[in-house]
């Protein structure tokens, strides 16, 4: 197993391990930052989140820059970086930090253009991330970042940046799979 694939797994890994803290410890125990309501839990839940987004950003990279392309990272790059972002966006459904319908927006965005995908695949045809795809990605993990740290600094001024990054990911995401839909069609319709 090469570095890069290595680096997914243990992204994988870390997504049980960030549940069970996130859980596990009490949000009103150990509050640091009294505003925001920010505590030692959304720290190490931020850290951890913080190590599997990094273990993304460089999995991608030692493969394509070592020619390390493996099926295996191919399967479970985009695997691992669902379980990670969905997982989170469920957690704060939870604590009512997200609101249910744009968690379900985005997590039902991914589950479209995974299929879609997957019926362009049969049909030969590899579709990449497009820039939307990957601006919706962009606004997804700010957003989650502000969202686990309970919009500090930001609650200081009373600017609800978590939530704004949370829907304009929102808005991205269902523009995003517009997209993909749009450009995968042809193989979903064709059967009809």
């Amino acid at each position: 197993m090469n570095l890069p694939n290595k680096l997914t797994v243990m992204r994988i890994c870390l997504v049980p391990v960030i549940v069970i803290v996130f859980l596990a410890m009490d949000p009103t125990q150990n509050v640091i930052e009294p505003v925001s309501g920010l505590c030692r839990r959304d720290v190490i839940v931020f850290l951890l989140f913080g190590i599997a987004s990094l273990t993304d950003l460089l999995d991608g990279k030692i493969a394509r820059s070592r020619n390390l392309i493996t099926t295996f990272g191919k399967f479970a790059d985009p695997i691992a970086d669902k379980m990670l972002v969905n997982t989170m966006l469920i957690l704060m459904v939870y604590t009512h930090q997200v609101n249910v319908v744009a968690a379900w927006i985005m997590i039902s965005r991914d589950l479209v253009v995974d299929g879609l995908r997957m019926v362009a695949s049969q049909h030969g045809r590899v579709v990449s991330a497009g820039i939307y795809g990957k601006m919706k990605t962009v606004l997804q993990m700010c957003a989650l970042i502000f969202l686990i740290l309970r919009n500090w600094p930001f609650a200081y001024l009373g600017l609800p940046i978590d939530q704004i990054l949370l829907w304009a990911a929102t808005v991205m995401s269902a523009y995003s799979g517009y997209v993909y839909f749009m450009k995968l069609r042809k193989y979903v319709l064709e059967s009809m």
